[in-house]
């Protein structure tokens, strides 16, 4: 397959903390980390660039956390501390299959991570290495999501990938609505208009200005990442354009 056959060449892929800990109650599964990295290894062979956002929620989650006790700011700091543990988790099995990877994170700390430098982070992506962003935005009251969606207009992503355990958007939470509908392509307005638990309305509107589409997707279903990015259709795609 050449790189002409590719529908996104750049990708930012949104992992949240609850893919990471698998069947676990809490923590990190390794079969999943060996997993993700295994799916990340096979579209990055194909050629395409690939930057990886991850949440903390399998550790810490700040806003649960600010709601007993602890602080908003504070619990949102904590979050932000454990995307990086998760970050450090992921680029070791990265690099155990022979993957360069550099995690930067927006929160410094030197001795494990890099800062969050854009122009360093386009430059490993341009050297075929993968780029993990932790600490969040670095700051309170923005979630992972939003972040994700700051780091794709930054590096000037294709497409924005969230990870899910469902195949996609449902005008109902399918597990509770065995009969709701689920939609193929969403417009932006569409998304903020209806309320719909895509993404928060932050990272949704920067996807909006910027451009970017969005493809929520089923990450548990082996293969799925790499059809996305040969443009096949998969899960939901929010955007101005619509799968064919």
């Amino acid at each position: 397959m050449t790189s002409d056959s590719l529908r996104f060449r750049r990708i930012l892929l949104k992992l949240s903390g609850e893919a990471l800990k698998g069947s676990l109650p809490s923590g990190i599964d390794t079969q999943v980390l060996a997993y993700l990295a295994a799916e990340i290894d096979a579209v990055r062979s194909l050629g395409v660039e690939v930057a990886v956002v991850v949440g903390g929620g399998n550790i810490f989650r700040g806003r649960s956390a600010g709601e007993k006790g602890i602080s908003r700011v504070t619990a949102d700091y904590m979050g932000m501390l454990a995307t990086v543990i998760n970050a450090l988790a992921l680029q070791d099995f990265l690099e155990e299959r022979g993957i360069p990877t550099r995690v930067q994170t927006a929160i410094e700390m030197r001795e494990v991570a890099e800062p969050y430098i854009r122009r360093r982070a386009i430059r490993h992506l341009e050297k075929g290495r993968v780029v993990i962003f932790a600490g969040g935005t670095g700051n309170p009251y923005f979630t992972t999501d939003t972040a994700a969606a700051l780091r794709a207009a930054e590096i000037k992503a294709d497409a924005l990938l969230k990870a899910t355990k469902v195949d996609g958007v449902y005008e109902a939470d399918p597990a509770f609505h065995k009969d709701a509908a689920k939609f193929d392509t969403l417009d932006y307005l569409e998304v903020l208009n209806r309320g719909l638990k895509v993404m928060d309305s932050t990272a949704v509107s920067l996807c909006m200005e910027n451009h970017i589409p969005i493809i929520i997707f089923n990450i548990n279903q082996a293969g799925n990442l790499q059809k996305i990015v040969t443009g096949h259709k998969v899960g939901t795609l929010v955007g101005r354009e619509k799968y064919e």
